[in-house]
C-alpha cells in the first residue's frame, strides 16, 4: 500500500518518494519490519497462549536422551510467522502483482490448514486432522497455483535463446516479447532450459496443452512434497525455522537475479518480469523466521506447529515454481527430502518386519533428525536396526546447528549452479 501512496506523491515531486521504486529499499524495510513484528508480537502471543493453557506435549522422555519432557510449551507459533510475513508484504509490496498475490494466498491457505490441524490435536484428537484432509488441501493449492500460472496474462517470461561473443565475453540475448512458457531451469547444464511441452511432444499438436498439464502435476507434487518435508523437519527447537530461513535467503537471491534483466543475461537464465516482488516476500519470510527463532531457539518458549511448518514449506515450493527453479529443490531442500525419505523407508521396512513377526528399523528413529539423539541402548532389545550411526547421541542444540550448517552448504551450492554448467 505504501508503494502506491509514495508513487502518488512522486507525481507531485515530493522529495524521497522515488526511493520506494527501488526493490532493495522496500525489501530491506520488509526484512526489518517482519523481524521486529515477529519479536514484538511473539512475546504477547506467547503470554496470551499461556494464559489460556494452549499447549501440546511435543515429545516424551523416551525420545530425549536426557529425559527432558516438554510440557506446557505453547504451540501454533506459526501464527507469529504468518502475521510477520503478511503485514510487511501488504505495506511494501505491489498488491497488483500476480506473484505477490499467489504468495499471500499460499501463506494464508496452508496456515489455515495447519491451524485446523493444530486445533484438532488440542481439542478433538491428538492425531490431528486425517492425513487425507491435509493432502487434499495441499493438492488443491498446487492445482490452483499451476492453473493460475498457466492462464494468467501476467505470468510470463522473456526467454534466453541466443548468445554471441564480444571479445572473450559471451553475451546472452533475451527475446523482446513476453511469452507464456512451460520451460524450467535444469541445474549443471549449459543450455539449461527444460521444456515440459517438448517432453509431451508425442501429443502432437496438443503438446503445449499437455506440457502445461505436466507443469500443473509437477507444481502439485512439489507443493505437497516440500510442505510435508518441512512439517517433518519441525521436530526440534529451531530446526525448521532455521533451515527455512537459510533456504529463504537462497530463494531471494534466485528471485532477484531472475527479475534483473542484466543479471539474467549475464547468468544466461530466463528473465521473469514482475518477480522482483518475490524478493520483498522472501525478505519478509526470512525476517519473520529469524524473529521467531528469538523464542523458538533451544529451549523453546513456543512451537510453530503445523500452522507454521506447512505454510513455510508451501512458501518455499511456490517461490521456486514461480521463478522456474523447481528442479533445484532436491538440492536446496535436501534436508526436507531426507526427512521425508527416512519416514517412508522406516514405515515400509517396519511393515516388512511385522509380516515376519520381527521388529525391523532402518534408523533408530524417524524422521532422521530423531535418530541422532537416541542411543542404541534406549531401543527395545528385540528391535533390529540397520543404521546405528551415530553410536552415541548428540545434544538437541548441536543437531539443530549441524542441520543448519548442512542447509547453508546446500543453499550455497544451489546458488553456485547458476555458474557451474
Amino acid at each position: 500500500m505504501l508503494y502506491y501512496f509514495f508513487r502518488f506523491l512522486g507525481e507531485y515531486g515530493i522529495p524521497g518518494s522515488h526511493m520506494w521504486t527501488y526493490i532493495s529499499f522496500r525489501a530491506l524495510l520488509a526484512l526489518i519490519l517482519s523481524l521486529v513484528i515477529s519479536v514484538w508480537f511473539g512475546e504477547y502471543f506467547i503470554r496470551w497462549m499461556r494464559r489460556r493453557h494452549v499447549s501440546e506435549a511435543q515429545r516424551d522422555k523416551s525420545i530425549d536422551p536426557y529425559g527432558v519432557e516438554k510440557k506446557g510449551v505453547p504451540t501454533m507459533g506459526g501464527v507469529i510467522i504468518i502475521v510477520s510475513i503478511i503485514i510487511p508484504c501488504l505495506l511494501f509490496g505491489r498488491l497488483r502483482n500476480i506473484y505477490m498475490l499467489l504468495m499471500l494466498l499460499t501463506t494464508v491457505w496452508l496456515g489455515a490448514l495447519g491451524f485446523a490441524d493444530d486445533y484438532t490435536k488440542m481439542k478433538v484428537s491428538k492425531d490431528g486432522l486425517r492425513p487425507i484432509y491435509k493432502l487434499v488441501g495441499q493438492t488443491l493449492l498446487g492445482l490452483f497455483i499451476g492453473l493460475t500460472l498457466w492462464h494468467s496474462p501476467d505470468a510470463v517470461i522473456r526467454e534466453n535463446v541466443t548468445s554471441k561473443r564480444v571479445g572473450y565475453t559471451e553475451v546472452v540475448v533475451h527475446k523482446s516479447e513476453k511469452v507464456k512458457s512451460t520451460k524450467t531451469t535444469i541445474p549443471f547444464v549449459k543450455n539449461n532450459n527444460l521444456d515440459y511441452a517438448e517432453i509431451m511432444s508425442f501429443c502432437g499438436r496438443y503438446k503445449t496443452a499437455a506440457g502445461w498439464l505436466l507443469f500443473i502435476v509437477m507444481t502439485t507434487l512439489v507443493v505437497v512434497a516440500v510442505s510435508n518435508g518441512s512439517n517433518l523437519n519441525d521436530g526440534m527447537d529451531g530446526m525448521a525455522a532455521g533451515n527455512s530461513a537459510i533456504i529463504g535467503v537462497a530463494l531471494g537471491v534466485l528471485a532477484y537475479v531472475s527479475s534483473h534483466i542484466s543479471l539474467a543475461s549475464y547468468l544466461n537464465i530466463m528473465y521473469i518480469p514482475g518477480s522482483e516482488e518475490l524478493v520483498i516476500f522472501a525478505c519478509a519470510f526470512v525476517g519473520a523466521l529469524v524473529g521467531f527463532l528469538w523464542y523458538n531457539a533451544y529451549p523453546a518458549q513456543i512451537f510453530m506447529g503445523d500452522t507454521g511448518s506447512l505454510s513455510i514449506g508451501g512458501i518455499i515450493a511456490v517461490t521456486a515454481i514461480i521463478i522456474h527453479k523447481e528442479l533445484l529443490i532436491p538440492l536446496m531442500c535436501f534436508v526436507f527430502l531426507m526427512e521425508s525419505l527416512s519416514v517412508i523407508l522406516q514405515v515400509n521396512y517396519a511393515r516388512m518386519g511385522n509380516r515376519k513377526g520381527q521388529k525391523w528399523r532402518v534408523f533408530k528413529r524417524a524422521p532422521i533428525h530423531d535418530s541422532f539423539r537416541v542411543c542404541p541402548g534406549q531401543l527395545a532389545p528385540d528391535v533390529k536396526v540397520l543404521c546405528k550411526w551415530p553410536r552415541g547421541h548428540w545434544l538437541e542444540s548441536k543437531i539443530t546447528v549441524r542441520f543448519w550448517i548442512v542447509t547453508i552448504i546446500l543453499a550455497a551450492l544451489t546458488i553456485i549452479t547458476l555458474k557451474i554448467r
